[in-house]
Order: structure tokens, then C-alpha cells, then sequence
């Protein structure tokens, strides 16, 4: 079909996602030509987000951990993810830390997405991000953070919160920027091994 305005990205689109990301305007319309062959509808799936996300853990089982990022970028809850949240998705999951990046964290954990975190939600996600970890790696992790427990564990003790009390955003944000371990701990990240 030589319909040029369902393959080219709308301006507005493009401009938004230039002006929210780290991305180029080139690598922006690459991403988008290979969205539109991998996902002629227009939206990823949840099944379809879990292969994308399996590609860049190969050694690994990706598929709790695609979930759970998945649930954080359909902000409209409507089970799908359009080409502006996935580019949102990809630009979040890469980029430094910025306070953003720990919004972005901050609904990730937020399991059931009623705005606070619980020490159970924060297991829940050491759980996904520990079958993201090769198996050698699990062998170099230091003793009090070698299963998700005790990741779970360090962490919650970043924010000073009783086992059975709750984390606002502005309190995990704040706990975060404010000790560099717990930085390392909210994420897996393969590049630094």
C-alpha cells in the first residue's frame, strides 16, 4: 500500500520524542521503519515486547522482568504499547540517571499501581531481575545481596521503612539519588560486566 501517511512518523510524534529522549531524529525514524515491519499494527503486545526484550538477554529468562516493564510503559492500560510508549520504554531502560529514569523505576516496582511501593512489590521485581542475571554473574554477587531476598532486603533498608510501611515516589526518588548502591540495586544492568 503506497499510503505514505501510515508509514512516515507524524511530526508531532517525532518531535515529542526528540525533545523526551537521548534519541537522534535518524535513529528515531530507523526505529520506527523497524517497528512498522515487526509490528504492522501499529501496537506490541505483551507476548511480542517479551521476544524484544529476550534478544538483549540471551543467556537469560527475560520474561517476568518484560512483564513488569511492560506493565510500567501501557500508561493507558489498554494491554498494548504504541510506537511513542515503546521508544519512551527503550530511552528509560538506557539512559543514566536521571530523575526520570527513576520515575520510570519508580512505577516498575509500583506492581499494583495504587502509587506506593511495599517491601513485597520490591521482591517481586529483585525476583524478575535476578532471572535476568547469568548464571555466572550470580557467582560474583556479593554475599548480602546474592539472592532476591536479600537485594529486596538491602534495598528497603535504603529507606528507613518498616517491613510493613509503604514508599511515596518523592521517598524512592530521594532514596535512590541519595546512595549510589541502591542506584546499582533498582536495576540489572548486563553492559558493566
Amino acid at each position: 500500500m503506497g499510503n505514505t501517511t501510515s508509514s512516515a512518523l507524524s511530526k508531532e510524534i517525532l518531535e515529542d520524542l526528540k525533545l523526551n529522549t537521548k534519541f537522534t531524529e535518524t535513529e528515531i525514524c530507523q526505529w520506527y521503519e523497524n517497528f512498522q515491519k515487526q509490528c504492522p499494527t501499529g501496537r506490541i503486545s505483551p507476548e511480542e515486547f517479551e521476544q524484544i526484550y529476550a534478544r538483549f538477554f540471551p543467556e537469560s529468562d527475560a520474561t517476568s522482568y518484560a512483564q513488569h516493564v511492560f506493565r510500567s510503559f501501557d500508561t493507558n492500560d489498554d494491554g498494548t504499547l504504541d510506537f511513542k510508549e515503546y521508544i519512551i520504554a527503550l530511552h528509560m531502560t538506557s539512559t543514566g540517571k536521571t530523575t526520570r529514569k527513576l520515575e520510570w523505576a519508580f512505577s516498575l516496582f509500583d506492581v499494583d499501581k495504587n502509587g506506593y511501593i511495599t517491601k513485597t512489590e520490591v521482591t517481586e521485581i529483585c525476583q524478575a531481575i535476578f532471572k535476568l542475571i547469568p548464571k555466572e554473574a550470580l557467582a560474583k554477587l556479593p554475599g548480602d545481596e546474592n539472592t532476591p531476598e536479600k537485594r529486596a532486603n538491602k534495598l528497603w533498608a535504603f529507606f528507613e521503612k518498616k517491613d510493613n510501611e509503604r514508599l511515596a515516589e518523592g521517598e524512592f526518588i530521594k532514596g535512590v539519588i541519595d546512595n549510589e548502591n541502591a542506584m546499582r540495586l533498582i536495576h540489572y544492568e548486563p553492559m558493566n560486566e
